[in-house]
């Protein structure tokens, strides 16, 4: 092909397809886990490319925000699809950065030397959390409002930082148009490019390190291990899992739309039932079981310190874990696993049934 040859004379094509082809995949029984992660990767793409056609008629401000997405969805010609995409896709994006998360973390993958791969993926977690977080507020619409008022008051909560923190994501004392803009220029821009720097460090060590595989596995002789080449093999089973995913959020689009719902208003009384998006829920309902007072400390300070501590162990585990780094495997930590998604997945149902 005559673009091909333009191209490789300029880039040196062939030598990224010689990586990709002699590239190899490990195969075993948990292969199919290995494609959440490129999942994930392509719903943050679809994410960056429905935000920028979003951006060209969204309009921030307490004033416009609300008016601005409504014309998106009745006026602009497929500007409804690209907004429940965008929806829709954000979601998910969470949800396959979870279970890729809990297969990496069951699969042991973050021994050594992985263990930077890790910390990369858990700080990447916490930006697309923070990403849906700062995207909710953007229709300006009653249950964004109050759902950024009750999550904010939550940081508030903090010791020491508690009230720096409410000011720097509110912008002010109270959610206001202020707190509107400064959340939009965080979605749009702060976080795209932190995330996409850090993004890029994941892959690379991915790409360094390689695939990894459970200890049993690796224990076995390099000859009794099965293998797959990258190019062609993986990728075109990647490629067709992402238009499968493309294809589900299309369906999800259509069949079931997010409702605009109304104008947020500072002057109104909080509608019943404000939750927060699926993703916090499990800690939104696990703050509503705590008492008001825990030996010495409010109830809702108490919580906030669980949850820290909690997650700063699950940040450690590569350096908690020392039977991992001899391949062996430790009953406890597989339970500590099984107690997470267990508590993660029944704190989230409790709270959407009450």
């Amino acid at each position: 092909m005559k673009l091909y040859d333009w191209i490789n004379e300029r880039i040196d094509l062939d030598s990224a397809v010689k990586f990709a082809t002699k590239k190899q995949v490990p195969v075993f029984y948990g292969t199919v886990w290995y494609y959440l992660g490129g999942v994930s990767l392509f719903l943050f793409i679809v994410q960056v490319f429905t935000g920028i056609l979003l951006i060209l008629y969204y309009q921030p401000g307490a004033t416009t925000a609300f008016e601005s997405v409504k014309f998106i969805v009745s006026k602009v010609s497929f500007g409804w699809l690209i907004r429940e995409i965008h929806s829709w896709s954000a979601n998910l994006f969470i949800l396959f950065i979870f279970l890729h998360m809990f297969t990496v973390y069951f699969a042991k993958a973050y021994r050594k030397p992985r263990e930077i791969t890790w910390y990369s993926g858990f700080i990447l977690l916490l930006l697309a959390m923070f990403f849906g977080f700062s995207g909710y507020l953007l229709p300006w619409n009653e249950l964004a409002f109050f759902a950024t008022k009750v999550g904010s008051d939550i940081a508030g909560a903090v010791p020491i930082v508690g009230d720096f923190l409410l000011k720097l994501l509110r912008s002010g004392d109270e959610v206001s148009g202020a707190t509107l803009t400064r959340f939009y220029g965080i979605h749009v821009a702060v976080l795209p490019l932190v995330f996409t720097l850090l993004l890029g460090l994941h892959l690379m060590f991915v790409q360094l390190q390689g695939m990894s595989v459970p200890p049993e596995q690796e224990n076995l002789p390099h000859d009794k291990r099965k293998y797959m080449p990258f190019f062609p093999n993986f990728a075109t089973r990647d490629l067709l899992l992402w238009l499968i995913v493309l294809n589900v959020i299309a369906l999800l689009a259509v069949f079931f739309p997010w409702e605009l719902g109304q104008k947020a208003d500072a002057l109104a009384s909080a509608p019943a039932g404000i939750k927060p998006e699926w993703y916090f829920m499990f800690m939104f309902q696990t703050l509503k079981l705590i008492p008001a007072h825990v030996w010495f400390m409010e109830g809702e300070l108490f919580g906030i310190m669980m949850f820290a501590i909690a997650g700063l162990i699950w940040f450690l585990v590569p350096f908690l874990d020392k039977k991992a780094n001899h391949g062996k495997k430790s009953l406890f930590w597989k339970f500590v696993g099984i107690f997470a998604i267990v508590f993660i997945v029944g704190m989230t149902i409790w709270g959407y049934s009450v």
